[in-house]
């Protein structure tokens, strides 16, 4: 709606998981690499947790992506329900990767085909990575006991699968009550919001990939955006987006600080002074 008025080729501040708009802080940086460096080494398992709305699910699509497309190296399951049972959560895994899950629900006979996929796989060359997101809302502890014996599949040199796990905050206290499986993550970070400085710049950015190169936003209202929304970048999309369409009502040609903070009053935010 106010593409044309601004200048730009596409709306710059969609809360939509969107690769195009990675903006890669030295934080997502180092998340993206961590996971990453998890599933190249055949690690067991890795824990990405963050902040709501901190950009984890654009990591996690990002990395996914990035599996996707070398198929010949890996076989791919992405688990976006995790508040499933035990037996519900190994028939979801075998048909995410492919397979139908035997008839019988015994849960012998789901870990012996399980135990054969995983194998097979391995045999042509690929390694399994099982992608569970938004785990925080696994309600069930045994599905987490589940996951962690899904860590027993492996040869006497290599893990048959890698487990990536994907949360909010409250996810690295779930798994701290399971001690087994918290001492078998290889690797973990927590992603934390966006800085004053980044929160500018990443303003900047994604007006830049919508096709504006202008300054749009004051120094003053990236500020004040910083200030209302703490740094997370899914807030500061919805000020952005909003203010946009203000600034276009009231015919601006550019975002200031009061622009900013009428909406983020609109949108219940306070602004905390510094």
């Amino acid at each position: 709606m106010y593409q044309s008025y601004w200048g730009f080729k596409e709306k710059p501040f969609e809360n939509t998981p969107d690769p195009r708009f990675f903006y890669a802080t030295p934080k997502h940086e180092e998340a993206l690499m961590r996971m990453i460096y998890a599933v190249r080494e055949h690690k067991s398992a890795a824990m990405l947790s963050g902040e709501y709305g901190s950009g984890k699910t654009l990591l996690t699509r990002l990395i996914t992506s990035y599996l996707l497309t070398d198929s010949n190296k890996y076989n791919v399951a992405v688990i976006i329900n995790p508040d499933l049972s035990s037996d519900e959560l190994l028939e979801e895994i075998m048909y995410q990767l492919g397979k139908t899950p035997p008839t019988s629900s015994k849960k012998g006979e789901l870990l012996r085909e399980l135990n054969t996929i995983l194998y097979s796989i391995s045999q042509q060359g690929k390694h399994t990575v099982i992608i569970v997101d938004e785990a925080q809302a696994i309600r069930d502890e045994k599905t987490l006991e589940e996951m962690r014996l899904l860590l027993n599949f492996q040869l006497n040199d290599r893990f048959l699968l890698t487990l990536l796990l994907f949360g909010q905050p409250e996810l690295r206290e779930k798994i701290s009550h399971v001690r087994q499986f918290d001492q078998r993550l290889s690797l973990r970070y927590h992603l934390y919001t966006l800085s004053e400085a980044e929160t500018a710049h990443y303003i900047k950015y994604r007006c830049q990939v919508a096709g504006c190169d202008k300054e749009i936003f004051t120094s003053d209202a990236c500020d004040n955006i910083y200030l209302a929304t703490g740094g997370v970048p899914r807030l500061i999309n919805t000020v952005c987006d909003t203010s946009l369409l203000v600034g276009m009502n009231k015919e601006l040609q550019e975002i200031d600080r009061h622009i900013a903070e009428e909406v983020a009053i609109d949108l219940n935010l306070a602004i905390i002074a510094k």
